[in-house]
């Protein structure tokens, strides 16, 4: 694939391309088995959920504040290049420290470095995509960083298997991050920022002043946190139902199926179609309609439909709210606002919803989704309220 177009300048699509599968491979191998390095290295489980709500906690902290710092630099390239150098630093720390107050500051390190690893990628190629001359289809772009992720949390556990530990993921996310780190730098340079709005106010408090934003953060916080419960307990859920390991991998795959699906080929039109407004409506009607059959004691086939429908309850939301942030937001507050609708909204959101989602498990099992559908109902009556509204309004 050329990566110059015809005037000479950098192609876009697979600059970005090539940026989002490093980032996914990175996660997708890290993800699933941090946990276990961290019991590796003497972590207690209770010490692990301690760390891993840690991290949680100062990511929603730190991501405002690399937003910000690439927004007023107005270098994102770079600040994610020096994000990911430090990911890759720390993670490998992880295999040094053993227990203790060591864990505890390699976890911290860790936490900072990799904040502005999911705001400002998401930034850039919404801004990219905003740009007639690029070319860039934002969802083809997320949904190959998606399809990264499945694979390599598979590859992930043939490697430990073969490795004989988990430490060797964190060498692999440490290299595909150093990966990644050269590939920001090589993204085409943003266009100059346009400059609506009072250049002089805060970029936090400027966006807080947008009602369209701040209900945008509402409706993503609602929609995505409602799927916190999903994560946290739906495997024990199925499991003391009675379904077998392999069924519930299978449902499992068929929810990130769906993303991938939506990502490519149905999230830019179903916002074309439907409006941001339209789409974020029909994610949380899907909500509504995923959590409350999944709640009751319906046949495995049910639960097919029913992950299927998570092509609309995340990927769809997620791409309506990327639209609308693009129209809404002015160029020169693009990472602050991405931080902000990461940390705030979703971020924020499940992070509480986990805490409370332990409580609902533990008196009501699956039953306990029946909160989540009507979280979703909460937010369908306030995404349809989502206008078109022009930059910086």
């Amino acid at each position: 694939m050329p990566l110059l177009n015809a005037t000479g300048e950098p192609k876009a699509l697979p600059r970005y391309l090539l940026l989002f599968v490093l980032i996914f491979l990175g996660w997708g191998v890290l993800s699933p088995f941090l946990p276990a390095v961290l019991t590796l290295q003497g972590a207690t489980p209770v010490e692990v959920g301690l760390l891993l709500g840690m991290g949680t906690a100062l990511r929603l902290l730190a991501m405002p504040v690399a937003g910000v710092i690439a927004d007023r630099t107005g270098t994102p390239r770079e600040v994610l290049a020096v994000a990911l150098l430090g990911a890759a630093l720390s993670v490998i720390c992880y295999g040094r420290a053993q227990g203790g107050i060591m864990l505890v500051l390699v976890g911290v390190a860790h936490a900072l470095a990799t904040a502005p690893v999911a705001p400002l990628p998401d930034a850039l190629a919404v801004r990219a995509a905003a740009e007639p001359r690029r070319r860039l289809d934002y969802g083809v772009v997320r949904g190959a960083g998606a399809a990264a992720f499945i694979l390599a949390s598979t590859a992930a556990g043939w490697a430990v298997t073969a490795a004989g530990s988990p430490l060797v993921v964190v060498w692999l996310n440490a290299g595909f991050f150093t990966l990644a780190a050269g590939s920001a730098l090589l993204l085409p340079r943003p266009a100059a920022p346009r400059q609506e709005g009072a250049p002089g106010s805060g970029p936090v408090l400027a966006l807080l002043r947008l009602t369209a934003f701040c209900r945008l953060v509402l409706v993503s916080g609602l929609i995505q946190g409602s799927h916190a419960f999903y994560a946290g307990f739906a495997v024990l859920g199925w499991q003391a139902a009675g379904i077998g390991p392999g069924s519930i991998g299978l449902l499992w795959s068929l929810s990130v199926t769906a993303e991938v699906v939506v990502f490519f080929l149905l999230g830019r039109r179903l916002v074309a179609w439907l409006g941001v407004g339209g789409t974020c409506g029909l994610a949380a009607a899907a909500g509504v309609l995923r959590w409350s059959l999944i709640a009751l004691d319906v046949p495995v086939a049910v639960l097919v439909a029913m992950q299927a429908l998570h092509g609309l309850t995340f990927a769809a939301q997620h791409m309506a709210a990327m639209a609308m942030l693009a129209r809404l937001v002015p160029d020169r507050l693009g990472g602050t606002a991405q931080a902000l609708l990461a940390s705030l909204g979703t971020g924020l959101f499940t992070a509480l919803l986990l805490l409370v989602s332990g409580v609902l498990y533990d008196q009501a099992g699956l039953a306990g989704f029946w909160a989540m559908a009507a979280l979703c109902a909460l937010a369908l009556p306030l995404a349809m309220r989502l206008e078109a509204a022009r930059p910086g309004r």
